[in-house]
């Protein structure tokens, strides 16, 4: 594969000023992270289990059966599936996986098997290194380091956490669970976005649009500011808008923003779209 370095894009004018340096090792990380053997572009399909009641995935290993509690598995020894590094053979009862795909409890030969849960609906994901997507990845297209872009922002706590439905990109409707709205100000302006909040270290997480979605970049982007200090003060840094996983790969699910996150202006810095991509969102 091409070297992460040689595929960045967007570096007019390099100097060796902190933040475009710091920008720049960013995104060569990401590059990596996409590209890794069990990255977003090694993902070959997302089964939900309640459409094969007869408990067989088409070229998945073994019969599935979703209970109210996990997933159970059954596979004889021939069918090749290991759980925990050790040959399967018979049956196993799993939760749905916490890690990365590249550690997932189940694999057979080079493939990673990822048990997951969602509104009560459970699936099986598999990654494949050989993946077509993977071996046809060229890039991330990225816009230049805009420092007008890096801006200081607050965020504010809602009394309680809501959860809106929005449109995923599987076409259903799934709930987003929102804790709070994240303020900034662009050239006199006032904007807001609604924000997930991690309960476990607070960092926050927006999937928004913008006025270049469908157009120049993908149809929405995530944007992780990280964690706000105890006043609420935290720096809302657009030159890291970042795709969504369903920008790598057809099989995730990702959330559609909720409304109101579609800012009125035009976000040409960050991530933009997949190096020789389609615009309208892909």
């Amino acid at each position: 594969m091409v070297p992460a370095r040689a595929r960045v894009e967007g570096f007019s004018g390099m100097s060796d000023d902190r933040d475009i340096n710091a920008w720049r090792e960013w995104h060569e990380h990401r590059l990596a992270t996409v590209s890794a053997p069990y990255g977003p572009l090694a993902l070959t399909g997302t089964h939900w289990i309640a459409d094969y009641p007869e408990g067989r995935i088409p070229a998945v290993p073994g019969r599935w059966r979703a209970t109210a509690d996990g997933v159970v598995l059954s596979a004889s020894a021939e069918e090749g599936l290991a759980l925990d590094g050790k040959p399967l053979d018979g049956e196993a009862r799993l939760g749905a996986d916490e890690g990365p795909p590249a550690h997932s409890r189940l694999t057979a030969g080079e493939l990673r098997f990822v048990v997951i849960l969602r509104e009560g609906e459970w699936a099986v994901r598999v990654f494949d290194p050989a993946s077509p997507a993977r071996a046809a990845f060229q890039g991330v297209e990225a816009g230049p380091y805009d420092p007008a872009l890096a801006l200081p922002g607050h965020f504010r706590p809602y009394d309680r956490d809501r959860t809106v439905q929005v449109e995923n990109a599987d076409g259903r409707a799934r709930g987003l669970g929102l804790g709070g709205e994240l303020s900034f100000t662009r050239e006199g302006v006032r904007h807001t976005l609604q924000v997930a909040v991690d309960s476990g270290d607070g960092s926050l997480w927006a999937v928004f649009g913008d006025a270049t979605g469908g157009r120049t970049s993908y149809r929405f982007r995530f944007l992780r500011p990280g964690t706000p200090a105890a006043d609420g003060s935290v720096t809302v840094d657009l030159n890291r808008a970042l795709l969504p996983p369903c920008a790598f790969a057809d099989h995730f699910i990702c959330p559609f923003p909720p409304p109101g996150n579609t800012l009125a202006f035009e976000v040409a810095a960050g991530e933009r779209r997949l190096k020789g991509a389609l615009v309208d969102g892909n």
